[in-house]
């Protein structure tokens, strides 16, 4: 005999950490008090910013953004899946996130993407233009993470006043077209919609999506907390089965 109880995940991304435009920090109050109500917390990639980080070194950025995923653990109430997005897959971070994983048994982490039942999670930096599993480990080691100088984030935080951030995601990523090149990658890695997947939860384009369908797939985007951008933490509820005599 068995019986089915839910089990409750909790999604965010695109948080740019360490980035001085970045409002992020002020979310993990809400996500610690999300993890007491969640079986897993998946961190989607772009949680930190190492292109944009105010440590001004890569080493110093591998550091914090360790010494961070350690703390968040320790304090949430539930397991932790760190999934990396193109402005925190560094090789320093990489080499590091192992050990991470062998001291705390509540830590996992993923480069690319984690499927529960009949939900993806992923970064979604596919969306950029259609991509194999290949391409996008091309386009993630092509990424330059050296940090910027001094007149580019000036010119960026012009772009933050004048409101760009906002005006932008919607031109460059239209809903069908980014619906359709995420189904394009993950039916080449054999997870699109034969293999019974239903929701896709990702982040990357900066514009909140609130279960857009295309072809019977729900699309989800808790879009990033970059100046005054929307965002919100996103939840899914799976079932889950236990056997019981």
């Amino acid at each position: 005999m068995s019986t089915t109880s839910s089990q409750r995940i909790s999604f965010v991304s695109d948080l740019h950490l360490f980035s001085r435009r970045s409002r992020g920090e002020q979310f993990r109050d809400q996500l610690l008090e999300e993890s007491r109500k969640s079986d897993m917390i998946v961190l989607g990639g772009d949680i930190f910013d190492y292109r944009w980080s105010t440590f001004g070194c890569e080493h110093r950025t591998s550091e914090a953004a360790i010494r961070w995923l350690e703390d968040f653990t320790d304090a949430a109430n539930c397991d932790v899946h760190f999934l990396m997005g193109n402005h925190d897959d560094h090789p320093y971070l990489i080499e590091r996130l192992p050990g991470l994983a062998d001291r705390k048994a509540r830590f996992f982490w993923d480069r690319y993407m984690l499927r529960v039942e009949d939900t993806v999670f992923m970064h979604g930096d596919v969306a950029d233009r259609q991509m194999t599993a290949a391409c996008l480990a091309q386009a993630r080691s092509g990424f330059c993470h050296r940090p910027r100088p001094s007149w580019r984030h000036h010119l960026y935080d012009l772009a933050i006043q004048a409101q760009l951030h906002r005006l932008t995601p919607p031109a460059v990523y239209p809903k069908k077209r980014v619906a359709r090149r995420i189904l394009g990658y993950l039916d080449s890695l054999n997870h699109g919609i034969d293999s019974g997947l239903k929701h896709v939860y990702f982040g990357h384009t900066h514009r909140p999506l609130d279960g857009y369908m295309y072809q019977n797939v729900a699309f989800h985007n808790c879009g990033a907390p970059i100046g005054r951008a929307q965002f919100r933490i996103l939840h899914r509820a799976l079932p889950r089965s236990q056997g019981n005599s």
